[in-house]
C-alpha cells in the first residue's frame, strides 16, 4: 500500500474489550500509536438519533461510514509515521445495517474486498455476552441486550474474518486474561510493522 501509517481495526461485538485495549496500549507504548475514535460513539453521544426503524438505521450507517473514513484519513495524514488503532472500521456498519450486509455495501457504493484492504490487520474481541456477562460497562450509547450482542458479534466475524491477517481473542471469564491476550497479539503487530519500516 502507499500509505505510511499502519491501520489496525480493533473490533468486535458489544462489550468485546477492544476499547480498554486500545486505551491501555496507547498508555504503554506512548506516541508510536494513535487510537481513531469510533465514529458510531461520537454520532450518537452527538444527538444522531437511534431507532429501530429500518429507515432510520440505513441512514444511520451511512453517515457513520463517512464520519468513520474521514477519521481514518484525518489521523493518517496528521499522524504519518504511527500506528492507528481504529476503535472498529468501515465494515462494522454492513453487520448493523437492516437486512442482508452485502447491500450495505452496494448503498455505499464499495465493496467488502475495498474496505478490507484498507487496512493491515484486524484483532477481533469476542463480545462476553456469548458468556452471559453484562456488557453494559458505562457506555451511553450502548442499547444492545445479551442475545443482540451475540448475533451482532457473529455478523462482525463473518465479515472481518475474510481478511488476510485476522486474529481473534475469545472471550474469558477473566476480562484481564482477554485484554492481555490482545494486548500481545498488537504487540506483534506494531512489532511487525516496525520490522518492515527499518532499513535493510
Amino acid at each position: 500500500m502507499s500509505r505510511q501509517s499502519c491501520r489496525v481495526v480493533l473490533t468486535g461485538g458489544p462489550g468485546g474489550g477492544k476499547t480498554t485495549a486500545a486505551d491501555l496500549y496507547r498508555r504503554e507504548i506512548g506516541d508510536e500509536v494513535v487510537i481513531v475514535p469510533e465514529a458510531a460513539t461520537l454520532l450518537y453521544v452527538g444527538g444522531f438519533p437511534r431507532t429501530g426503524k429500518k429507515g432510520v438505521r440505513r441512514a444511520t450507517q451511512r453517515a457513520i461510514y463517512h464520519v468513520q473514513k474521514n477519521l481514518e484519513e484525518a489521523h493518517a495524514e496528521a499522524y504519518r509515521s504511527r500506528v492507528l488503532l481504529c476503535d472498529r472500521g468501515t465494515i462494522d456498519g454492513a453487520a448493523y445495517w437492516p437486512g442482508d450486509p452485502m447491500l450495505f455495501f452496494k448503498h455505499l457504493e464499495t465493496t467488502l474486498e475495498r474496505e478490507l484492504a484498507r487496512y493491515d490487520a484486524v484483532i477481533f474481541f469476542e463480545t462476553a455476552a456469548v458468556g452471559g456477562i453484562s456488557i453494559e460497562g458505562g457506555n451511553p450509547a450502548r442499547i444492545e441486550s445479551l442475545p443482540d450482542a451475540v448475533m451482532l458479534d457473529r455478523r462482525l466475524r463473518e465479515l472481518w474474518s475474510r481478511h488476510p491477517h485476522y486474529v481473534l481473542v475469545p472471550h474469558q471469564k477473566s476480562f484481564i486474561h482477554k485484554v492481555n491476550k490482545g494486548l500481545e497479539e498488537l504487540a506483534k503487530v506494531v512489532a511487525h510493522y516496525r520490522q518492515k519500516r527499518m532499513p535493510t
